[in-house]
């Protein structure tokens, strides 16, 4: 079964080939004209998108290297993002499979992040056995999730506010970094003191995420100190990275070990842009190496959003006889 996926959530435009779940092609158009803004404008993400998304999905065919009359499906992010950026996606999707008589497969971004573990190079590629926990983290997103099946996951717990990712690009947002700044974070954080300073932890109670707080003290920080010495920020930039870095990593595994723990679950993966982060990768692989716990920790190709992720999702659906009528809009937020 070879199925066309369609990403177009939020700033990169994405199309991807796959063939029972066996990767072909995976093609991403990044935008980088909101770098400049230091955050994504929402108008300006919808017409990249629009100048974007037919050359994209062409270059994605030619590289599966197949005729767009042997896809199967099309499987498109039907949500949440953003409206206009949802809507260039849905709408080319839609207008591609009345043109191919084909189905069309509407899939929840989320739930691609979580089956981007599916996503195979060739036959021998493991994959995860069910039920397994999942620490789904990015930008606006921090839950974990136990996945029963492809079409069958719970949400144990979420964030009640600020998700990880965007605690990492605000807080790099004030120390002067450019956006993205997670990775900006994560990559002074491997120079600098990471027991320098301490913020503040949230107490939420269950396997809720809340970091807020953390964002807070870390912004009151940087106020403090820049009172005594305007060049604090700039001198003490690795340590600040490091400290940020090692508080958002320790409540995200302080709320998944306990989620572990409590079903007795032995095979574990994260997803989510957050999951390229170095140092999440290590305290993940670390706890699991510690307690024998079967851990997937996704290439960092596909932690990002991609196309790959929608198009097996939507091979999941597909297989279980799931379509999208042709009439159904794009949502803006939506919770699995």
């Amino acid at each position: 079964m070879i199925i066309l996926g369609i990403e177009s959530s939020c700033d990169d435009t994405s199309a991807a080939i796959v063939k029972d779940c066996i990767l072909l092609s995976n093609v991403i158009a990044s935008q980088k004209v909101h770098e400049a803004y230091g955050g994504v404008v929402p108008e300006l993400a919808s017409r990249a998108h629009q100048q974007n998304i037919v050359p994209v999905v062409s270059e994605a065919i030619r590289q599966a290297g197949i005729d767009k009359s042997e896809i199967d499906a099309i499987a498109f992010t039907r949500g949440p993002g953003l409206p206009g950026s949802l809507h260039v996606g849905t709408s080319f999707s839609k207008g591609l499979a009345l043109a191919l008589n084909i189905p069309l497969v509407d899939v929840n971004h989320l739930h691609g992040h979580v089956l981007a573990h599916f996503i195979k190079e060739d036959e021998n590629t493991p994959v995860p056995d069910f039920p397994f926990l999942c620490l789904l983290i990015s930008g606006g997103n921090s839950q974990i999730i136990k996945v029963n099946s492809p079409n069958d996951m719970e949400i144990m717990g979420q964030t009640i506010d600020d998700a990880a990712g965007e605690a990492f690009d605000k807080c790099a947002k004030v120390m002067g970094l450019p956006y993205p700044g997670g990775p900006f974070i994560d990559k002074l954080a491997q120079e600098g003191n990471p027991n320098r300073f301490k913020f503040a932890k949230p107490h939420i109670e269950g396997y809720n995420y809340s970091f807020s707080g953390l964002k807070t003290s870390f912004l009151y920080t940087l106020r403090d100190e820049f009172k005594l010495n305007p060049n604090f920020i700039e001198e003490n930039k690795a340590d600040l990275a490091a400290s940020l870095q090692k508080t958002i990593i320790d409540t995200l595994m302080d709320k998944f070990g306990k989620a572990i723990k409590a079903t007795g679950i032995k095979t574990i993966a994260i997803g989510g842009g957050v999951s390229a982060n170095s140092g999440v990768r290590a305290a993940v692989k670390q706890y699991c190496d510690r307690r024998g716990i079967r851990a997937f920790i996704p290439k960092r190709t596909f932690t990002t959003d991609n196309a790959a992720m929608i198009a097996v999702a939507g091979y999941f659906k597909f297989l279980n006889g799931e379509t999208c009528d042709i009439t159904a809009p794009p949502f803006a937020r939506v919770v699995i």
